[in-house]
């Protein structure tokens, strides 16, 4: 149950196509649904403004797909599943046939698979929203935070490689990185490319640590500490390779 849906049962109360008694079994499946195997959160697109989404790792293909399925006939906004297995994928595509979605209402991204159904038209004020990474390593986590920023409702900017190894290709995004509403800095190794980012545009910064680099990088803590630690002030950072807290936390920003 979203707001959108929520308003729809409220109004069809108010003209009479819709009885109380009705609406009252509607309702009932707020603010969960107990599938056994999961209580599936109906209630946080009310609270939050946000959708639940489906996390892949752990769960079966079977898991996944009666989840996405109860989720679908929930809401009318968008639905996520995030880091699916090949498995995964095929058991809620297979799904998304049965419901009669086609292509263009599910969207799959990047390797480690991201899928979205619904996704939210384009916000109104559209937001600029920059995605840039340190390396094409960082590229999987990029297109997890993408994925679900479009899910969201925005257009974001992807811009890739420009590590401060080669600060040359960061200075050629300069002006792009001063026009923007938000910037969404992935970075691993020692994960200097958010002090620099954010020491150049004004927008707040959300930073990611990735598990990109050499020994001494700790398959990300390096990069976490970093930026944590960061000189440029008001940098957000949010947990290794975490693209999908990311994102949200731009939309809790650029509501």
């Amino acid at each position: 149950m979203d707001p959108t849906s929520l308003r729809a049962l409220i109004d069809a109360v108010a003209s009479g196509t819709c009885t109380p008694d009705d609406a009252v079994r509607q309702l009932r499946r707020l603010p969960y649904a107990d599938l056994g195997f999961a209580r599936v959160d109906h209630h946080r697109d009310l609270r939050q403004g946000m959708p639940e989404a489906v996390y892949g790792p752990g769960k079966s293909p079977e898991h996944c797909a009666a989840i996405v399925d109860e989720l679908l006939g929930a809401t009318s906004g968008p639905v996520l599943l995030t880091r699916a297995t090949e498995a995964q994928v095929k058991a809620v595509s297979a799904l998304s046939e049965a419901r009669g979605y086609g292509p263009g209402d599910v969207t799959a991204a990047g390797p480690s698979c991201t899928m979205t159904f619904r996704a939210a038209a384009a916000r109104a004020h559209e937001s600029r929203v920059v995605v840039i990474t340190a390396g094409t390593a960082d590229l999987a986590v990029a297109g997890e935070c993408t994925a679900v920023l479009i899910a969201l409702g925005f257009a974001p900017t992807l811009i890739a490689d420009c590590g401060v190894a080669g600060l040359h290709r960061l200075l050629a995004e300069v002006d792009r990185l001063a026009m923007a509403d938000a910037v969404v800095v992935i970075a691993g190794m020692e994960g200097a490319l958010a002090s620099v980012v954010g020491g150049l545009t004004p927008a707040p910064v959300v930073a990611v640590p990735t598990s990109t680099g050499y020994g001494a990088a700790f398959e990300g803590v390096t990069a976490l500490l970093a930026m944590l630690a960061a000189c440029a002030s008001g940098i957000t950072v949010v947990g290794i390779d975490n693209g999908y807290g990311a994102a949200c936390a731009i939309a809790r920003l650029l509501p």
